[in-house]
């Protein structure tokens, strides 16, 4: 968002970059090098690396969706982008496989202090 200054008013005005075929492709292996990244941050229960590059992976991710439609993919481009999109969500699930059993096990280990948290501060209500 680009803001213009005025004389005491800021106006946001939006730029809009409609993206080729190319920056398309580009976008979406840049997504999967990162979201291989994660994997291995995952992997090495580097947390603070896996969110970093998360955050980095919405925002290419949110630059795809917010990229003005424009005219149909060619057949092999199309085809490259459904490969790339497969291998995201093939790293995505062996994410998950790794974070889900580990957010349940934090989940388990918060619980009780909630629950005492909570009976504690009960008791000035």
């Amino acid at each position: 968002m680009l803001l213009i200054l005025m004389p005491f008013k800021y106006i946001p005005i939006k730029i809009m970059i409609i993206m080729d075929e190319v920056q398309i492709i580009s976008t979406y292996k840049t997504i999967l090098t990162i979201t291989h990244q994660m994997l291995k941050a995952a992997q090495g229960n580097n947390w603070e690396k896996l969110f970093a590059l998360e955050q980095e992976c919405k925002k290419l991710t949110h630059a795809l969706i917010t990229n003005p439609p424009q005219r149909i993919l060619s057949a092999d481009t199309q085809k490259r982008k459904i490969e790339i999109i497969h291998q995201i969500l093939a790293c995505d699930a062996k994410i998950r496989d790794i974070t889900e059993p580990w957010m349940a096990h934090l989940q388990k280990l918060l619980t009780p202090y909630s629950q005492t948290t909570s009976a504690k501060w009960s008791k000035y209500h």
